[in-house]
């Protein structure tokens, strides 16, 4: 059975924010929010450098 997509949500993106602050790797990131490598890969691009949960959600909707 494939596992269901889940899509990230504000305070999944909140988060990434914190646990990137206190040194989290992408593994990490991943297993905490449920959610493939490959999505945290994506979202941190989504959310520049250093990563923002506020910009990420900002460009979902622009």
């Amino acid at each position: 059975m494939r596992k269901q997509y889940k899509k990230l949500t504000y305070s999944d993106r909140k988060k990434i924010e914190i646990m990137l602050k206190d040194g989290a790797t992408p593994k990490e990131l991943a297993k905490e929010t449920e959610v493939h490598i490959t999505t945290i890969y994506r979202e941190l691009e989504r959310g520049g450098r250093p990563y923002k949960a506020d910009e990420a959600q900002k460009t979902l909707f622009c």
